[in-house]
C-alpha cells in the first residue's frame, strides 16, 4: 500500500527551495547525532528533553515520533508532499531513498535527517477543496495525509470534489507544542480569505495597509495603469517624498520574473519609489533584477504582505477591515 506523507519544509517553509533543488525531504532536531539515535523511541525523548528542557513532555514525544516515523515508516516510493507558503504551492513527488543522516556542520539541523525524492507536479492550494486545505493545514511537521485529499493533490483537475477533513492523530493532544506553528496556521486561513479576492480588491487591501502605515493614497481606476496601481505618499498626491508607485498583480499561480520589474522600473522616475506586490511570488531573477534598480525598489510577495497587514492591522481604516475582518486571539505565554 504507498501512503501519501506532508513533509514540512521548516518554519515558513524556509528549506521549500532546498528542498525542491536537492531532491529531498529532511527533518531534524537538535541533539540528534548520528542514525543510531533513531532506533529507540524512549532514548530519544530523553535525549531531546535533556536539549529541549523548557518544552512540556507530550510536545517531545510527537517530535521523537515524528523523526522515528520518518525514518522507519516511510517507505521508497511513498508519495510525498511538502508546502511552498509563498506561493501557496504544494509540491508532490515520490520517496525515492532511505532516511540518512547528515552532520549539521555546515547547515540547519532540519537537514539533519534526509530522504531522496523524486518531484513529479505542483499543486496549488486554490486548486484544492475547503475540506483538503484543512486536513493540509496541521501545524504538525509530518503526518499522513488521507487518500482522498492526495487524490486531489495527484489530480490534473482544478474542480476539487469535496472530502472530508481529518486531523492526523497525531495532532490531538499536541497544540501546546508550539503557539508560532498556530500563528502559521491563521496566517494559511488568512491568505485562503485573500487569495479570494478579485484584482481590484486586493488593490483596495494593498491600499488600506499604506494608509495605515501613514501614507495616503491614490487608487487607479479600472483599466490600463501603465504599472502604477497606487500612489502613495505624504499629501496623497505625490508632491512630498516619499512618493511610491505601487504595482500589484493578484495571480496567486503566476510568480514575477526579471522581464515584469524590468517594465515595472522602466515606467518609474528618478524621484520614485517603488513597490511591487505580487500574491504568486517572484522568480529568483526578479528578485536579482530589483538589487539592480536604479531606485528603492521593494518586492512584495504573499508571505511578507500577510505579515505586514498582521503588524498594521490595528492601524486599518473601515474600508481595509471590511475587505479583512479579523479579531485578535490572545495566547498564554
Amino acid at each position: 500500500m504507498v501512503d501519501t506523507w506532508m513533509v514540512r519544509a521548516g518554519r515558513h517553509g524556509y528549506l521549500f527551495d532546498q528542498f525542491k533543488e536537492s531532491s529531498i525531504v529532511a527533518l531534524g532536531w537538535e541533539g540528534v547525532e548520528s542514525e543510531s539515535d533513531l532506533m529507540d523511541k524512549a532514548a530519544l525523548c530523553s535525549k531531546l528533553q535533556r536539549v529541549y528542557a523548557d518544552l512540556p513532555e507530550q510536545a517531545l514525544f510527537v517530535a521523537a515520533s515524528q523523526l522515528m516515523r520518518f525514518a522507519h515508516e516511510v517507505k521508497i516510493d511513498d508519495r510525498v508532499v511538502t508546502y511552498d507558503p509563498r506561493a501557496r504551492m504544494y509540491l508532490c513527488g515520490l520517496i525515492k531513498g532511505r532516511c540518512e543522516f547528515h552532520p549539521a556542520t555546515s547547515g540547519p539541523f532540519e537537514l539533519t535527517n534526509r530522504r531522496n525524492v523524486e518531484w513529479l507536479c505542483e499543486k496549488s492550494r486554490d486548486d484544492l477543496s475547503v475540506a483538503a486545505r484543512n486536513t493540509l493545514g496541521a501545524t504538525l511537521t509530518l503526518f499522513a495525509i488521507p487518500a482522498s485529499v492526495s487524490s486531489e493533490l495527484w489530480s490534473e483537475s482544478r474542480r476539487p470534489a469535496p472530502v472530508t477533513p481529518v486531523v492526523p492523530k497525531e495532532a490531538i493532544g499536541a497544540f501546546d507544542f508550539s503557539a508560532i506553528e498556530l500563528s502559521e496556521l491563521a496566517d494559511e486561513k488568512i491568505k485562503d480569505r485573500i487569495a479570494r479576492l478579485d484584482e481590484y480588491t486586493m488593490q483596495d487591501l494593498v491600499a488600506s495597509l499604506l494608509r495605515a502605515l501613514g501614507y495616503k493614497t491614490l487608487v487607479s481606476q479600472p483599466g490600463a495603469d501603465r504599472g502604477k496601481d497606487i500612489l502613495a505618499s505624504p499629501d496623497g498626491f505625490g508632491f512630498q517624498a516619499p512618493r511610491i508607485v505601487v504595482e500589484v498583480k493578484h495571480r496567486p499561480r503566476e510568480r514575477m520574473g526579471a522581464p515584469e520589474i524590468r517594465s515595472f522600473i522602466g515606467g518609474r522616475k528618478a524621484h520614485e519609489s517603488g513597490l511591487f506586490v505580487s500574491t504568486g511570488g517572484f522568480t529568483r531573477e526578479a528578485y536579482y533584477e530589483a538589487e539592480r534598480s536604479n531606485i528603492p525598489l521593494t518586492l512584495l510577495d504573499f508571505e511578507n504582505l500577510i505579515k505586514a497587514v498582521l503588524r498594521a492591522y490595528s492601524n486599518f481604516d473601515e474600508q481595509g477591515r471590511q475587505i479583512l475582518p479579523l479579531t485578535p486571539i490572545y495566547w498564554p505565554l
